[in-house]
């Protein structure tokens, strides 16, 4: 595998990870036999060090750093609130235009942190399928900016709200996942991570990186009648 890269300096390299590949080897998931970290690695034959991490279910952007200082000072802005996150989602339902969920969740210790994502409505789309009882089916498509940064964060936000996203399992709706499966062939999480923006912390620049969607993204989008998404939509 190769993988696309999308942005690079002498300091960082960003890619557009696919779905179901793992950022780096975890317990959690003895079946993966391939890694981005690694596979960057042997591609740039260099070391690299992930700055953040996207579930391996949610394709999109994915930032690496080229050296320890780097990779310490892009960590700082994550910590500080200092770098712009936009993801794109097609949830179940018709979403408001706007929303912010502020909704505590727990880590693994049972502890509770704070929480909180806002997301507002690109389109929205019903389709002559009879679905659970209701004539139609609807679904909007939605741009999301979390605002921390939790453990599957936007997928148990948009759960929470009644929006499930598509192809997400355990977190979604398990029928509409079923519908998509049976229907379209569609199993992948219909979650993108889209944009990444921030000052470069060594030429102060502001950077801003975009990643096109994924083919199958791309594919239940038109299934669903979306219009064609822009490179970049994501102002909230």
């Amino acid at each position: 595998m190769k993988l696309e890269i999308i942005y690079q300096d002498e300091y960082l390299v960003a890619i557009n990870k696919p779905n179901g590949l793992l950022v780096h080897r975890t317990k959690i998931a003895n079946d993966a036999t391939e890694f981005a970290l690694q596979i960057l690695r042997d591609q740039l034959e260099r070391k690299v060090f992930p700055c953040h991490r996207i579930d391996r279910k949610t394709s999109g952007l994915l930032l690496f750093a080229l050296d320890e200082n780097m990779d310490s000072l892009i960590q700082q802005k994550f910590a500080d609130g200092k770098i712009d996150k936009r993801y794109l989602a097609i949830v179940r339902g018709f979403t408001p235009d706007e929303e912010r969920i502020d909704y505590p969740l727990k880590k693994e210790n049972g502890k509770l942190q704070e929480a909180i994502t806002k997301y507002k409505t690109l389109d929205r789309k019903e389709l002559d399928i009879p679905f659970a009882g209701h004539p139609t089916s609807r679904y909007s498509l939605v741009s999301v900016e979390p605002l921390s940064g939790r453990m599957h964060q936007i997928r148990k936000h948009l759960a929470h709200v009644f929006h499930p996203i598509i192809g997400d399992r355990p977190h979604g709706c398990n029928k509409q996942n079923k519908l998509f499966k049976e229907k379209w062939n569609m199993m992948s999480m219909m979650l993108h991570a889209q944009s990444i923006s921030f000052r470069h912390p060594i030429t102060d620049e502001q950077i801003t990186i975009n990643a096109q969607v994924s083919p199958e993204f791309s594919r239940t989008s038109k299934l669903l009648g979306f219009d064609p998404i822009p490179k970049e939509n994501c102002s909230l």
